[in-house]
């Protein structure tokens, strides 16, 4: 089983890279493998609402005309067996890198041909917030729906906050190990 691990934070060494890394943990402890590819790293523009009607070819064909990492992203998420998407919490949301990526990848997927290799495909969503934490759960909210709208098969999404980190380190790790006996099942 392969795992593509979709981050959204900057910081490889931060909170959220250790809860992606608990779950990637998890997943190889189970037999599976795991990619991360981080955001921030890659060029992923915003989407531009091509034509007047805010549309373009995502629309149309499925694809993105923008020249830039999102193409070989998509590729490779396509491929994998099991998708999760890790973000750090601002302001009750999605990290701006993940948030550009999944505008574009919701708009390709209202087409048939973008929307290939997604529909069904378990994801877990890791929303971690610094601060006081609070903004976990109404983050959790907006990568459901962005994840639902491309086709995903939601089967876990987990709020974390700095105070319990590294409680949640645990479930993220057995979360792994889960996700792995559910897509072999």
């Amino acid at each position: 089983m392969k795992c593509m691990i979709i981050s959204g934070s900057r910081n490889p060494e931060g909170q959220t890279a250790r809860a992606q890394g608990a779950l990637a943990k998890g997943v190889t402890e189970a037999g599976g493998g795991c990619e991360t590819l981080h955001l921030p790293a890659m060029k992923i523009e915003r989407c531009r609402q091509c034509d007047a009607a805010g549309w373009g070819t995502c629309r149309s064909e499925g694809r993105c005309v923008i020249d830039d990492d999102f193409a070989a992203v998509v590729k490779k998420l396509r491929y994998a067996d099991a998708a999760v998407f890790a973000t750090p919490v601002y302001w009750g949301d999605l990290a701006e890198s993940l948030r550009a990526f999944g505008d574009r990848l919701r708009r390709t997927s209202v087409h048939e041909e973008g929307k290939r290799g997604f529909a069904g495909k378990p994801a877990v969503g890791i929303c971690v917030a610094g601060g006081g934490g609070g903004g976990a759960p109404a983050c959790t909210v907006a990568l459901e729906r962005v994840l639902r709208t491309i086709g995903f098969d939601v089967i876990d999404l987990v709020p974390v906050r700095r105070q319990n980190l590294d409680f949640k380190l645990d479930i993220l790790r057995r979360t792994g190990e889960w996700l792995v006996a559910e897509t072999m099942s």
